[in-house]
């Protein structure tokens, strides 16, 4: 059975956004090259990837031009290669199509959906979006929190999660420091499914 891993980067009051439209972005991050080339590493490690609407035209809009775009770092055009190649889901009820190696899932019945796919997929699935994980949390499907937690405290903005989540308990599994000191906190999910 696969696991359901929502992967994100927060800040110390676990904030993603400081304003709205930032979109994962921020000048609040501290993203260099040793960090990124992590976020390579995993992202390369991942079976697949579900994501929502909001982050996957976000990621499509950027990386696919990314791979061959001489002026950006190699560290960057290596994480346009694995997006654009590793499959994914993209739970929308709006959308109707969607490039690169993508599948969509929509109407009411996304998150059995991905239930039944989580039975039917091996290894690790990231998860890309607030709204989709907590709704994937909401239904016992989140396995694991990834968190790259950023030195900085917002005082504001849109949250880790979407609305109201149930009382959950975690797990410590991995805790790392990167460059500008930025953490890395894994925590598995008690409870899941």
């Amino acid at each position: 059975m696969g696991r359901f891993v929502y992967w994100m980067n927060v800040s110390v009051d676990l904030k993603i956004e400081a304003e709205p439209g930032e979109n994962g972005g921020g000048d609040w991050m501290r993203i260099g090259e040793s960090l990124h080339r992590e976020f390579n590493a995993r992202a390369r490690a991942l079976t697949m990837g579900v994501e929502g609407r909001v982050i996957h035209e976000i990621m499509e809009d950027f990386w696919p031009a990314a791979r061959t775009d001489a002026s950006l770092p190699d560290f960057m055009r290596e994480y346009a290669e694995i997006w654009t190649a590793v499959p994914k889901v993209l739970v929308s009820r709006t959308r109707t199509s969607a490039d690169h190696n993508t599948t969509i899932f929509g109407g009411e019945d996304a998150i059995a959906r991905l239930a039944d796919l989580r039975q039917r997929t091996d290894g690790d699935v990231g998860v890309g979006g607030a709204n989709l994980a907590t709704q994937l949390l909401r239904a016992g499907l989140l396995d694991e929190l990834m968190l790259f937690t950023h030195p900085v405290i917002l005082g504001h903005g849109r949250p880790l999660f979407d609305g109201d989540v149930p009382p959950v308990e975690l797990d410590l599994i991995e805790h790392a420091v990167f460059e500008d000191g930025v953490t890395l906190h894994r925590f598995s999910v008690r409870g899941a499914r």
